[in-house]
């Protein structure tokens, strides 16, 4: 069966087979990717090739060497999007990267402030939909992300206002529940002061500037069905791959 990295020069299909397998977790960040040697043995290419492909992970940011230890699998310090999770879930029915876990902090029903009322295509100070949660994995805090909703999803989807574990993310709720898929999607990267019920949670002083992503969704008929908007922790990366061909 084709893995999809046909066409690839050598040491690169090697680094993305070997980088697949950290992201799943066949090989755990901490423990030793294959050595040269072994990619020699096994790829049947030369010490040149294979010396390129820890090279390549390194650069990626899905390995790094350790004195006396060798080369280690580590998963990048990146921020994982509204629009990654929501292919993720898709794909596999989790929204969350490899040793990451979300916690929700908070669900509620809030009068919209006046950014959101504008998104959600109601006046300010109508009930919506409010859910806080935190995303963290090995290497600490990864993000702050706050989700909008129209209020009225609260009748159709009484889980939204729960901060108990959900067995599918805000998408696949809505989704699930009302038929409205998000087909459309909207991002917008900018760097914003920490507000003060923010900078607690993300270790940082208030009015901190840091990395943002804001996500608007739009379901199969133009409606709004969630506004998002992510505080990056600092130390992250916001990454991105693309096909060029």
């Amino acid at each position: 069966m084709s893995d999809g990295f046909e066409g690839l020069a050598p040491y690169r299909r090697i680094a993305a087979q070997i980088r697949a397998r950290i992201e799943s977790g066949e090989i755990p960040p901490g423990d030793r990717i294959p050595s040269v040697r072994a990619i020699m043995r096994d790829e049947g290419v030369s010490t040149a090739t294979a010396t390129r492909v820890a090279a390549v992970l390194r650069a990626e940011g899905y390995a790094t060497s350790v004195p006396g230890i060798g080369t280690i699998a580590m998963l990048p310090k990146k921020l994982t999007t509204g629009p990654d999770r929501l292919q993720m879930l898709r794909a596999t029915g989790s929204g969350c990267r490899p040793g990451e876990k979300a916690q929700i902090l908070g669900a509620d029903l809030v009068p919209a402030p006046e950014e959101v009322a504008d998104a959600l295509g109601v006046e300010a100070e109508t009930p919506v939909i409010r859910r806080r949660r935190m995303y963290r994995d090995d290497a600490g805090v990864v993000a702050l992300s706050t989700s909008w909703l129209p209020g009225e999803l609260a009748e159709a989807i009484p889980e939204l206002l729960s901060t108990k574990p959900q067995r599918a993310m805000t998408f696949g709720l809505v989704e699930e529940r009302t038929g409205r898929r998000a087909v459309r999607g909207r991002d917008v990267i900018a760097i914003r002061p920490v507000p003060a019920d923010a900078a607690e949670l993300l270790e940082v002083e208030e009015g901190t500037p840091v990395l943002t992503m804001t996500n608007h969704y739009w379901d199969q008929h133009g409606e709004t069905t969630e506004y998002a908007v992510d505080f990056l922790a600092p130390g992250r990366d916001l990454s991105a791959d693309h096909d060029l061909d």
